[in-house]
C-alpha cells in the first residue's frame, strides 16, 4: 500500500463516489467477505478488535503461570476458572441454588425486596440500574444514579412495537427453556430404554411430571414476560432518556421515598425502598442525595410491587439469576442463552469460541490490569507525539470554526470558547491504573470469582461517594478499540487501540490520518457541542450557558440533520428507517467531526497546497479515507436491532450522508445535480 494509506485496486469501478461513496470504497470488500459466524457485523472495528483479542489472550495466557498473589496472576486465575469446563459441568446448576431457595423462601413483599437487595450486592439485576457518576450540578462531586431497569430485551420498544412480535414470542420460549434447565432434576433423563411394564408405567408417569413441570414453566415464563411488559410500560424510550435536563433530577432520600409510594411494604410510605437499602447495605449516607433520571419510572414501578404480584415477581427475580448467570453455567445454558440473544437478536450463526469469551471476561473484571501490559507492549511513544499533534489542530479548527460562526451571538461563542479552552485530551493511557489488590480470586471456582468481582466493582463505585473527583479515571481500557466524550469531565478519551491502520497510521500521508482518526477525533469533541453536550459548560456542570436565540438558532439546524436522517432506510431492510431523533447527537458529531477534520488538515499544512499523490488530490485521500474506516458489513437481524436502540446511524450512512453536507466533497469528486449523493445547496447543514 502506497503511503496515502488507500488501496486504488480495492475502489470499486461500478460504484462512483459521486452516487455512493460508501460502496466505492468498501464495495469490493463487502462482495468478498464473509461475516464470522461468530458476529453480527464485521469491519474495521471488528479486525482491529480481533488483533487486540489475540494480544489480551496472549497476556492472559502468561499470567496463568504468573506468581501467586500478583496481579497478573489473579485475571490468570480468573480466567482459568472460566476454562474449567469439566469443573464447570459437575457443579451443574449448584453455583445459584443457594441463590433461588432465597426467592423460593420469600412469602411477601418486605421479603421481596429484602432479597432484590441482597441479591443486587451479588451482581443480580434488580428493579433498577444504579451507578456513580458526577453530579452535573456540581460535578466535582460523585452522586449515586438511579435509572429505570427490570427488562430483559434490548429496550422497552421490544415489549409494544408489532415489528418485535415475533421476538416476544421467541423469548417467552427461551425463558421457559431456561426455567426447564435449571429446574431439571435427578429423573430429567427418567425412561429411554425398553423394560418391564412395571418400567414402562414408571417411565410413563416420569414423562407425565415432566410433562406437567413444563407446563409449569411455560406458565411462570408467561408470568415474566407479562410483568417484564408492565415495567416496560412504565419506561421512557429512548429519546427521551437522551435529555440532559429532563434525567437530571436531584432528590434527597425522603424525596425518593415519596416518589415510591405504591410499594408500601409497613405503615409508613415506600416502607419496601427503606427495606431494600438496607438489605443492600451501603456505606451510611450514599443515598442522602441520588440522581433520578426517569422519576416517571420510579412511580410506575412501585404501583407494580404489590401482594397480588408476589408469585409474578418470584418468577421474576427467579429469572434474573438464571439469566445473569447463564454464561457461567453448564454448556446447555449457555447454549440456549445464545439461542436466543445471538441468533435470534442478532442473527449470528455460532457462538463466539469459549477462549474469546473468556477474555472478555478478564476485560470486563480487571480490564486495567490487562491494558498496563497491553500499553507497554503495544503503543509506542511516538504515536501518543503525533496525536498530540493532530489533536492540537483540531481543537484549534474548532476555535476558528466557532470564532467564524454566522448563527452564533457574541456572549455564547465567548462561553463556547471558554469550554473549549478547558477542553481536556487523554490519549493512549490512563496517568494511574486502578487498584485491584482488594480484590481476590480462586482459580478453581468461576462462579465465587463471578461474584467476587461483582461486589468488589460494587464497593468500588459507592467507595467514590463523598471523595473528591477522580479526573484521571478513565472509563475504557487501552485495549479498547473505540473513543468517547465524557461531558461531566469536558474530555475526549482515545484509547492506545484505536490508533491504528486504518484510522491512524504515523507512516502514511496527513490527509488520511485526517480524514480518518481526525474526523473520529472531532468527532469526539463534537460530542461537547451537540444537542446534549452544549448544555454542559467547560467544568463539566450542567447549565443553559446559551442564549435563546442562539438555542434557537442551532434547534433549527438539528431538525433539518434529523429530517435528513427520518428519510433514510438501509437497502438491506428498506422497511427499517433511521430514528433520526435518536441518532441526532451522533450524527452532529460526525458531521462537526469531518467538517473540522478538514479543516486541521489545512491547519497542519501551515499554508502548502495539500500534495497530489498517487494521482489523489489531498481531499479525495481525505474523503477516500473517512469513508475506509466506516467499512463494516452487518447481518439484517443486527441492523434492525441496532436501527430500535443505537444512538449512531448505520455506517453506511454515517459516511455517505454526511459526506452530502460538506462542499469541499462536492468540489473533490465534481458531485452535481443527478448524481445520487447530491444535495441542493439550501438543504445541507452545516453546524460547527
Amino acid at each position: 500500500m502506497s503511503e496515502t494509506g488507500i488501496d486504488t485496486t480495492e475502489l470499486d469501478p461500478d460504484t462512483r463516489a459521486q452516487d455512493d461513496l460508501f460502496r466505492h470504497v468498501n464495495g469490493r470488500w463487502i462482495a468478498r467477505t464473509e461475516i464470522p459466524a461468530d458476529k453480527a457485523r464485521y469491519g474495521s472495528f471488528y479486525e482491529l478488535a480481533e488483533e487486540a483479542e489475540k494480544a489480551v489472550q496472549q497476556i492472559i495466557t502468561e499470567a496463568q503461570g504468573a506468581d501467586e498473589g500478583t496481579e497478573m496472576r489473579k485475571f490468570g486465575d480468573l480466567y482459568t476458572s472460566f476454562m474449567d469446563e469439566e469443573r464447570i459441568e459437575e457443579l451443574g446448576t449448584a453455583p445459584i441454588d443457594a441463590q433461588l431457595a432465597l426467592v423460593d423462601a420469600v412469602a411477601s413483599v418486605e421479603d421481596l425486596v429484602r432479597t432484590v437487595g441482597r441479591l443486587e450486592r451479588q451482581g443480580v439485576g434488580g428493579f433498577f440500574h444504579l451507578f456513580v457518576d458526577n453530579d452535573p450540578g456540581n460535578p466535582e462531586r460523585y452522586l449515586v444514579f438511579v435509572e429505570q431497569g427490570g427488562i430483559t430485551l434490548p429496550d422497552e420498544s421490544y415489549y409494544r412495537d408489532e415489528k418485535f412480535a415475533s421476538i416476544r414470542e421467541s423469548y417467552v420460549s427461551h425463558i421457559q427453556r431456561m426455567f426447564e434447565l435449571a429446574g431439571a432434576g435427578a429423573d430429567a433423563s427418567a425412561g429411554t430404554a425398553p423394560g418391564t411394564a412395571a418400567d414402562r408405567a414408571q417411565r410413563d408417569d416420569a414423562h407425565g411430571r415432566r410433562a406437567q413441570r413444563e407446563d409449569a414453566h411455560g406458565r411462570r415464563a408467561q408470568r415474566v414476560f407479562d410483568l417484564e411488559t408492565a415495567i416496560a410500560s412504565k419506561h421512557w424510550d429512548n429519546v427521551k432518556t437522551r435529555d440532559a435536563q429532563a434525567t437530571y433530577n436531584l432528590l434527597s432520600w425522603a424525596d425518593l421515598l415519596a416518589l415510591f409510594t405504591g410499594a408500601a411494604a409497613d405503615d409508613s410510605p415506600a416502607g419496601a425502598l427503606t427495606i431494600w437499602r438496607d438489605a443492600l447495605d451501603v456505606p451510611a449516607g450514599v443515598l442522602d442525595e441520588v440522581v433520578v433520571r426517569e422519576p416517571s419510572f420510579l412511580e410506575g414501578l412501585s404501583s407494580l410491587i404489590t401482594e397480588d404480584r408476589l408469585a409474578e415477581w418470584k418468577d421474576w427475580l427467579s429469572w434474573k439469576i438464571i439469566h445473569g448467570a447463564a454464561a457461567f453455567l453448564p454448556d446447555a445454558f449457555v447454549a440456549e442463552n445464545f439461542e436466543f440473544y445471538g441468533h435470534t437478536l442478532t442473527g449470528t450463526p455460532s457462538i463466539r469460541a469459549r477462549w474469546k469469551r473468556g477474555v472478555s471476561l478478564v476485560e470486563g473484571s480487571m480490564g486495567e490490569a490487562v491494558g498496563r501490559i497491553y500499553v507497554d507492549r503495544h503503543f509506542g511513544s511516538t504515536a501518543k507525539a503525533a496525536m498530540d499533534v493532530l489533536v492540537a489542530n483540531l481543537i484549534e479548527a474548532y476555535r476558528q470554526s466557532i470564532t467564524d460562526l454566522s448563527w452564533m451571538t457574541p456572549s455564547t461563542r465567548e462561553r463556547a470558547l471558554e469550554k473549549l479552552e478547558k477542553f481536556t485530551p487523554k490519549i493512549g493511557f490512563p496517568a494511574k491504573w486502578r487498584d485491584y489488590s482488594a480484590l481476590e480470586l480462586d482459580a478453581s471456582s468461576l462462579f465465587d470469582n463471578v461474584r467476587a468481582t461483582s461486589e468488589f466493582e460494587f464497593q468500588r463505585e459507592l467507595g467514590k461517594v463523598g471523595k473528591p473527583l477522580d479526573r484521571d479515571e478513565w472509563f475504557m481500557t487501552p485495549q479498547t478499540i473505540n473513543a468517547y466524550y465524557n461531558p461531566g469531565f469536558n474530555e475526549i478519551v482515545f484509547p492506545a487501540a484505536i490508533l491504528q491502520y486504518p484510522f491512524f497510521d504515523e507512516a502514511r500521508d496527513a490527509a488520511s490520518n485526517y480524514g480518518a482518526i481526525g474526523a473520529v477525533i472531532g468527532h469526539e469533541i463534537g460530542h461537547g457541542f451537540d444537542d446534549q453536550g452544549s448544555r454542559f459548560d467547560g467544568d463539566g456542570r450542567l447549565t443553559d450557558w446559551w442564549t435563546s436565540e442562539d438555542r434557537e438558532a442551532f434547534e433549527k439546524l438539528t431538525a433539518s440533520l434529523i429530517a435528513q436522517y427520518d428519510a433514510l432506510a438501509p437497502a438491506q431492510v428498506p422497511e427499517h428507517h433511521v430514528n433520526g431523533s435518536l441518532t441526532i447527537g451522533e450524527n452532529i458529531g460526525d458531521l462537526g467531526g469531518l467538517g473540522i477534520a478538514w479543516k486541521a488538515y489545512l491547519i497542519s499544512l501551515d499554508g502548502s497546497e495539500p500534495p497530489v499523490i498517487d494521482g489523489l488530490t489531498g481531499a479525495q485521500r481525505f474523503f477516500l479515507s473517512w469513508a475506509q474506516a466506516w467499512q463494516q458489513k452487518s447481518r439484517d437481524e443486527e441492523v434492525i436491532r441496532l436501527l430500535a436502540i443505537d444512538p449512531h446511524s448505520p455506517n453506511e450512512f454515517r459516511c455517505n450522508q454526511i459526506v452530502r453536507n460538506i462542499g469541499e466533497f462536492y468540489e473533490a469528486f465534481s458531485v452535481g445535480e443527478g448524481d445520487a449523493l447530491w444535495l441542493a445547496p439550501d438543504d445541507r447543514v452545516t453546524i460547527w
